[in-house]
């Protein structure tokens, strides 16, 4: 996915078991960050962070979600936990995560195995505006903001 693509819609659940869609945003710029894993150090961090600019961003017309595989439940504990305010998308069958290419043959250790690529998107009116991928968790919302301030 690049910069100018359709972005690509979907339907899930999210921490509060409603159904979201693309759609559901109306006209505001969408932040759609894909995290690996609930409650680890890298997407606590991340998670933290758009948390704590979530009014600058609303300020600027956009919302933040996140998304990974984990469950419904897992995303309400994780919330609670580290008091996030964005909401969090259950991609249990990875389905977003493979229309957006995130989902993808990762390697540590010499162990392969499939995983999420820490990636971020930014979209409003269905068009995809920036597409990053492989992106670190720290100091990455401020990187998102000043991006959308643009």
């Amino acid at each position: 996915m690049k910069a100018g693509d359709k972005a690509p819609n979907f339907n899930a659940k999210n921490q509060d078991n409603q159904d979201i869609s693309l759609n559901s945003f109306g006209d505001k710029i969408i932040i759609l960050y894909f995290y690996p894993k609930d409650m680890t150090k890298g997407c606590t961090m991340q998670g933290k962070e758009f948390s704590e600019l979530k009014e600058e961003f609303e300020k600027l017309n956009a919302v933040i979600v996140g998304v990974s595989p984990d469950s419904i439940e897992s995303h309400k504990k994780f919330i609670c936990k580290e008091n996030l305010t964005q909401m969090l998308i259950s991609d249990g069958d990875k389905s977003i995560a493979n229309a957006y290419e995130v989902w993808v043959e990762k390697s540590m250790y010499g162990r392969k195995y499939m995983g999420i690529l820490r990636s971020t998107f930014i979209i409003q009116n269905g068009i995809i505006k920036e597409a990053l991928y492989n992106v670190k968790s720290s100091g990455h919302a401020k990187k998102i903001l000043e991006l959308i301030k643009q």
